[in-house]
């Protein structure tokens, strides 16, 4: 077997993990698949240079992370309100309704489900951090890569990619505090049981909310504990290949463009 025969075959066994990673920082299928082909490519191309001072993966994570600092969609950085504006656009759009319900009928990939919703709600929470925060906790929580991996994916210090991964995890813990229903009862955000009753009627919501962990120990866990909880499910879910990645994806692509409209329509009154 040949050297590129070697590392072609690796790539495959992480080649799943590398396009969730891009999806979850660019939030556009497209763009995730052209991201992680120019990166296959790149590391190819230029697999002479890979010295194996680091893991081939770790390596290879370091090209695509390098072309996601260069996507305007991963930069783009969200408003902690934004699903709340997305949200208000969509109430006053009936079409979107419409796509929405098209999509969770026809597709073999739209249903409504609470956890991965949950993932989805995720990724848009991550998108309100500044992008290097966004990626070492991916990196860390999500994609279980070490300090000192990060460091070489990313080409940070040791202690700005510790200052990262913390300060992402405060702001997570903070904003899903005050945001999320299915842990705080005086959460402002509903979407998991709005949406679940408009796309999956028949399915109870609180059965399904009680079966995940997270909920469970809302009660008598801190947000910290309720963090590494979330982040367990996320781990588990692909967001490229689950049960409603075409209904999340229609919902992800569009949200920035409803809620920069939301802004500038209320800028006006």
């Amino acid at each position: 077997m040949t050297r590129t025969e070697k590392y072609q075959n690796e790539f495959v066994q992480f080649r799943n993990e590398l396009r969730s990673f891009i999806y979850r920082m660019v939030n556009h299928r497209q763009e995730t698949e052209d991201i992680a082909q120019d990166t296959y490519i790149r590391a190819f191309k230029n697999l002479s240079s890979f010295q194996e001072r680091s893991s081939f993966k770790s390596w290879v994570f370091s090209i695509a992370t390098n072309l996601i600092k260069d996507s305007f969609r991963a930069s783009r950085k969200w408003g902690e309100n934004w699903q709340d504006l997305g949200k208000e656009f969509n109430l006053e759009n009936e079409q979107i309704l419409q796509d929405k319900v098209s999509i969770s009928r026809t597709s073999e990939q739209g249903k409504f489900v609470i956890r991965e919703h949950i993932s989805f709600c995720f990724t848009c929470i991550t998108k309100t951090l500044p992008l290097t925060h966004q990626i070492c906790l991916l990196l860390k929580e999500v994609y279980s890569f070490k300090v000192h991996e990060i460091m070489l994916i990313t080409g940070l210090t040791e202690g700005r990619v510790k200052h990262a991964i913390a300060d992402a995890r405060r702001d997570m813990s903070r904003i899903f505090e005050r945001r999320c229903s299915l842990i705080n009862k005086k959460g402002i955000c509903h979407q998991c049981t709005e949406l679940n009753g408009i796309f999956n009627p028949e399915q109870d919501a609180c059965i399904e909310t009680n079966r995940i962990r997270m909920v469970k120990e809302a009660g008598r866990a801190n947000y910290n504990e309720l963090l590494k909880l979330r982040l367990q499910l996320i781990k588990s879910i692909d967001p490229l290949n689950s049960e409603g990645t075409n209904l999340h994806n229609y919902i992800m692509e569009n949200c920035p463009d409803w809620a920069e409209h939301q802004i500038s329509r209320q800028s006006r009154n």
